[in-house]
């Protein structure tokens, strides 16, 4: 069978990859969106018996989240073992099926299991996908493709809206099923799709088959030229790397990840990359997405506005997100988190303050004062969710598959999934009793919770943009776990930590030098000096 990357070469084939990518991403999306408008279906919830059980209602909703914990470890470890392409298509075979079972559900266990298979689909490709997306993309273009797939992963909530909003006049089971259903299109066209894309060069190289992966390497960095410069200063990298993890043991189990400290402090990286998705999801997206419809109603605004405004929301949401795409790779992940964090925390607790009760109470014209603050909390609302579409969404996803070990990366992505997993699960279990106990507090105690991320990232997260993927394997590599500590390691061990692999004979600091040289270079010294040695400065 022809393969795509038999056509096209370079940024056209890159392009081609991330597209189909983002496909799988526009699902995720969808999912995550889709019950919003099947939980308010009145036919959903006299079939399941749902009219008075708020929370068994929500539990159908969260029992999903378990099923993308559970297949994003069982992605992580079948895509180490099988391959990128394989396991996305073992991904969508479990989400279809879950989703068909969904859209002919009957009764609340068939409702509770086929969700659960549907997430253990969705783990599975969340755990992958960027991961694929990560080993073929440039160095200097990795943030942009997977800022891009985001914003195709907040073109599904804005479709799963907008559908539910178009059958809320529907009646009888159509109203909950069709948008169910709908979600097999992006699953079907993905899973029929997906074996005419190039298996990771990275993942072919770790399973010996090298002139598979330098064919598809050609194809993605030397317009078909296996003896590009470029083409042949990354296929040594890889082989490099992965020779110095093979000596370090092999492929550690889940439990290892966490244990296991060897020249290439995986468990560093496994903590880094979980509490990332949890600090996500601690500055608040959940806790807005939960309060958006509420905060319009109270607004002042109808019931029918106050749905076109959720709607409006969600598609100033999408439209952010492309800001990541023009400014990650520009900016760098660091100083992205940052300022978002702080936009985020600023419209926050300007929120906070303009539901606060007592400002509405002090003053005799209630229902005007009620009005304009109302519309001001909704405005900031739109802030908020600009910023994370701008910033959060999508540093925690591009992070972790930046980090990791060839050797374990599927399973580091893995384990991005269930920090995600772990973050979500908390942020929905805390936030209704919040909102009911705190009320406007609850706004003002996320808003801080974004202030105190920013010394978070700056101490322990160490930039990664403009930078391989092996030399990221180079600056990950320290006991430290400050930065800037971690920055001296380096220096004390002979590596520049803007060129970690500028000690190896012949590899360049600027890749565009590699164009004046012609074929690869002979031999290399390790990609990772030992700790007891101290390594050439180029």
């Amino acid at each position: 069978m022809k393969k795509l990357h038999h056509l096209l070469h370079g940024s056209h084939l890159v392009l081609a990859i991330n597209s189909i990518a983002g496909l799988s991403i526009f699902f995720f999306g969808y999912d995550q969106g889709v019950m919003s408008g099947v939980n308010i279906s009145p036919h959903y919830k006299s079939l399941m018996g749902l009219e008075s059980n708020e929370a068994l209602l929500g539990g159908i909703v969260a029992v999903y989240y378990a099923g993308t914990l559970i297949g994003a470890l069982m992605g992580g470890w079948i895509g180490d073992k099988i391959g990128r392409i394989k396991t996305i298509l073992v991904g969508c075979v479990f989400a279809c099926i879950g989703a068909a079972l969904q859209t002919a559900a009957q009764n609340v266990p068939w409702m509770i299991c086929s969700r659960i298979i549907t997430g253990i689909g969705t783990g599975h490709l969340n755990a992958i996908v960027p991961v694929w997306s990560a080993e073929t993309s440039h160095y200097s273009s990795r943030g942009m493709f997977i800022a891009m797939e985001f914003t195709l992963n907040i073109f599904g909530v804005v479709i799963a809206y907008w559908i539910a909003y178009g059958l809320h006049d529907q009646e009888g089971g159509m109203r909950w099923r069709f948008p169910i259903g709908f979600q097999l299109i992006p699953l079907l066209l993905l899973a029929v799709t997906i074996d005419f894309f190039p298996e990771s060069p990275r993942w072919l190289v770790k399973r010996g088959r090298e002139d598979e992966a330098l064919e598809i390497l050609s194809s993605l960095r030397g317009d078909g030229d296996a003896q590009h410069p470029h083409v042949q200063e990354e296929f040594r990298d890889i082989k490099d790397t992965l020779r110095i993890e093979e000596e370090q043991g092999g492929e550690p189990s889940y439990f290892g990840m966490l244990t296991n400290y060897d020249e290439f402090n995986i468990p560093r990286r496994v903590h880094l990359s979980i509490w990332l998705q949890i600090i996500q999801e601690l500055t608040g997206i959940g806790v807005i997405t939960v309060y958006a419809p509420e905060s319009f109603a109270n607004s002042g605004f109808s019931e029918r506005t106050s749905q076109l405004l959720s709607g409006f929301n969600n598609i100033s949401y999408m439209l952010c997100t492309l800001v990541a795409v023009f400014t990650l790779d520009r900016w760098g992940r660091r100083f992205t988190l940052y300022y978002g964090a702080v936009g985020q925390g600023i419209s926050l607790i300007l929120v906070a303050v303009l539901t606060k009760p007592e400002f509405l109470a002090a003053n005799p014209t209630v229902s005007q004062i009620r009005y304009a603050f109302g519309v001001a909390s909704a405005v900031f609302i739109f802030c908020y969710t600009g910023f994370f579409g701008m910033t959060w969404l999508t540093v925690p996803w591009l992070y972790p598959v930046e980090i990791y070990p060839l050797r374990v990366r599927a399973r580091g992505g893995a384990w991005s999934v269930v920090g995600w997993s772990i973050g979500n699960a908390l942020v929905m279990e805390i936030t209704p009793p919040m909102l009911a106990g705190i009320g406007w507090r609850t706004f003002f105690l996320f808003g801080a919770l974004n202030f105190l991320a920013i010394p978070i990232v700056w101490a322990l997260y160490p930039e990664t943009a403009n930078k391989t993927l092996e030399e990221l394997d180079v600056i990950f590599s320290t006991r430290s776990l400050l930065v800037w500590e971690a920055e001296k390691e380096l220096r004390q061990r002979g590596i520049d930590p803007d060129n970690p692999l500028g000690h190896r004979t012949g590899r360049y600091a600027n890749s565009d030098e590699a164009e004046k040289q012609h074929g690869s270079s002979e031999g290399s010294s390790n990609a990772i000096p030992p700790k007891d040695e101290k390594a050439v400065e180029p």
